[in-house]
C-alpha cells in the first residue's frame, strides 16, 4: 500500500516539461514497437500472424491514445521530431 503513494508523489513530483518529455518518448518508443511489428507481421507464418496482428493492435490503440494525450497539451509534431533527433544523436554518441 505504502508503495502505491511513493509512486504517486514521485509522478507529482515531475515538472510539466518533465511530463511532456516523456510522454513524446513514449510517443516515439510505440511509433517504433508498431513499426516492428507490422515488419514482423508481414514474414509471420500460422499462429504468429494472430500474435503480430494483436501486438499491430494494441500498439495503434496505444499510439492513438497517446496522440490524443498529446494534442491535449498542445505538443507539435515538430517537438517529437526534435526530440528524437536529439535521442538518436545522443545514442550515436555513446555507441
Amino acid at each position: 500500500m505504502q508503495e502505491m503513494y511513493i509512486k504517486e508523489s514521485r509522478i507529482i513530483e515531475k515538472t510539466e516539461l518533465e511530463k511532456e518529455r516523456e510522454l513524446i518518448i513514449s510517443i516515439i518508443k510505440t511509433r517504433e514497437e508498431l513499426k516492428i511489428a507490422n515488419k514482423n507481421f508481414e514474414y509471420a507464418q500460422e499462429d504468429l500472424v494472430d500474435y503480430y496482428t494483436y501486438q499491430i493492435k494494441a500498439n495503434q490503440a496505444k499510439l492513438d491514445y497517446l496522440i490524443k494525450l498529446a494534442k491535449q497539451k498542445r505538443i507539435q509534431v515538430d517537438m517529437i521530431k526534435d526530440l528524437k533527433f536529439k535521442l538518436w544523436k545522443e545514442r550515436e554518441e555513446v555507441g
